[in-house]
């Protein structure tokens, strides 16, 4: 475990004041100390141990993840040289469509979280996406949102169906688990991760979700902001199960105090996409987050707009601060941090950081391409990853450049998706997760989108996002404007080759993701 000790002075310790921001992601628990500069005081952090009990099948360990939590928050306290008194507020990011059941009265979990990447429901939402009725309820909806011109009937005009929702998975629970079928209607709590750690830290006491969290679901009508019936009774899922939906910069409660010692206020929660967005303060329509983590993320905040298009993008709430309802878009693409994690397992290189010198190193890939699909693949799930194009003259570097180049060729993609269909003029773009840290992918990616893309000097946004949220509840910062002079921006990448330099590489890419290989 990493720490960052820093020892308060005696005189003025105990009215010292900080926020944590706890991040839940899909490969670590991180939890983040902050002073009132944002500075990072104390900081620890834990590998979540995921479960594959069946190919395809990802799980997660409700009890172990629940360990995880409260040591990333207790050693990051330590780490800080604070006591748990002087913590003003909690704020919780999580990954998001990773959900589990539970029994209302005894608490127990029927089974183990179901992930985001789980692939069990990927027959189910082939065949809903490509039925009748399906077809019947675009058309429907799209007859009344031209008649009407409400926004309301926007997204059920587009609805499709994702693996990495937690909607299909559900159907498959209650098709699938006894227990689950048994308890139904009256003792069945259905909870995203968000939902389930405030049950757990208020033993009990607090069932809630957040708008950011319920929106990222698939079940949950963003402009009505409710849960859908209309879906449910689809999916023969009964309303009964779903939490309450709060603020997301709201005052759920405080956890239990034999947990730290003294009761801590839980003051935001967040999902980590929606998060990050707000610790990058892309407060405003056009500003656009992008984040490359285990997966990576563009948002675009579409202020009170929803927006929708079909297959690529999706409308989601930002956050619900107050009467303030913030809409954002997203497109999604997978294996970016999972493929550089794979290919540093297999040792193409020992250490992450050499990766954008190994790629700078040759000129091109020399005709390799490198196929995502590792885990979940937002278009296909089916999809295997590949390398094509393989010669006796290729190396390492050409391989690691592969893989880069993959990342920054779907950047493009998705970006160009964004221009074409999202009619907001984009203001500015921010980058943050991991792999924003790779020069190589950021040069490439800016190059190829012709824009610049500002990196923060802390690319932990999804921690920093939750407590600025746990902040503002508490009065810990006063409004948003205080957290914009909060920002520190480390690097700037600016274009320097003209897109069309790549054009001969993308093109054979392109060729190759087109005859790859199917599970």
């Amino acid at each position: 475990i990493k720490g960052m000790v820093t020892m308060p002075s005696s005189a003025g310790a105990a009215a010292a004041r900080y926020v944590l921001g706890v991040d839940v992601g899909s490969t670590v628990v991180k939890c983040h100390v902050y002073d009132r500069s944002a500075a990072v005081r104390g900081f620890s952090h834990r590998k979540v141990e995921s479960l594959y009990p069946r190919p395809g099948w990802v799980e997660l360990d409700p009890e172990v993840l629940w360990s995880q939590f409260i040591g990333v928050i207790k050693e990051a306290v330590q780490a800080a040289g604070l006591h748990m008194r002087q913590i003003a507020g909690l704020g919780i990011s999580t990954q998001r469509g990773t959900f589990i059941t539970w029994h209302k009265r005894t608490g127990k979990p029927f089974h183990n979280f179901i992930s985001w990447q789980d692939l069990r429901s990927a027959e189910l939402v082939n065949s809903w996406n490509n039925s009748l009725l399906l077809k019947v309820v675009h058309v429907i909806f799209t007859v009344l949102h031209f008649l009407t011109g409400n926004d309301r009937f926007l997204a059920p005009s587009f609805l499709t169906f994702s693996t990495h929702q937690a909607s299909m998975k559900l159907s498959w629970v209650f098709k699938n688990i006894h227990e689950v079928k048994a308890a139904r209607k009256n003792n069945c709590c259905f909870g995203t991760v968000d939902t389930w750690l405030l049950y757990r830290l208020t033993k009990g006491s607090v069932y809630a979700t957040d708008y950011s969290n319920a929106s990222s679901t698939g079940i949950f009508e963003p402009f009505t902001k409710c849960w859908n019936p209309t879906l449910c009774n689809l999916l023969s899922i009964p309303v009964s199960i779903y939490p309450p939906v709060r603020d997301t910069s709201f005052n759920f409660g405080s956890t239990d105090s034999e947990i730290f010692g003294v009761p801590i206020p839980i003051m935001a929660v967040v999902a980590d996409q929606q998060s990050a967005m707000f610790g990058e303060c892309c407060f405003h329509p056009g500003d656009v987050k992008l984040t490359m983590g285990t997966g990576g993320f563009w948002n675009v905040n579409t202020g009170e707009h929803l927006f929708a298009a079909r297959g690529s993008l999706y409308p989601l709430i930002g956050w619900k601060i107050g009467e303030e309802v913030v809409y954002l878009t997203e497109g999604s693409i997978s294996d970016v941090g999972t493929a550089i994690k794979w290919a540093l397992d297999i040792e193409l290189f020992t250490n992450v950081d050499e990766t954008a010198e190994m790629a700078q190193s040759t000129a091109d890939s020399q005709g390799v391409c490198f196929i995502p699909g590792l885990q979940v693949s937002g278009d296909d799930p089916y999809l295997c990853a590949s390398f094509m194009g393989l010669k006796p003259s290729t190396n390492r570097n050409h391989l690691v450049r592969a893989i880069l180049e993959s990342i920054a060729f779907r950047n493009k993609l998705l970006y160009d998706i964004i221009v074409r269909k999202v009619h907001i003029p984009l203001r500015t773009i921010r980058a943050d997760g991991g792999v924003s840290n790779n020069s190589f992918v950021m040069q490439m990616t800016s190059d190829l989108i012709n824009k610049k893309i500002e990196k923060p000097a802390n690319t932990e946004m999804s921690s920093l996002g939750a407590a600025f949220l746990a902040g503002l509840a508490s009065g810990f910062w006063t409004d948003k404007k205080q957290l914009k002079k909060l920002r520190q921006v480390e690097a700037v990448f600016e274009p320097q080759k003209d897109s069309e330099e790549y054009r001969p590489a993308m093109d054979a890419w392109l060729q190759a993701m087109k005859h790859s290989p199917h599970r």
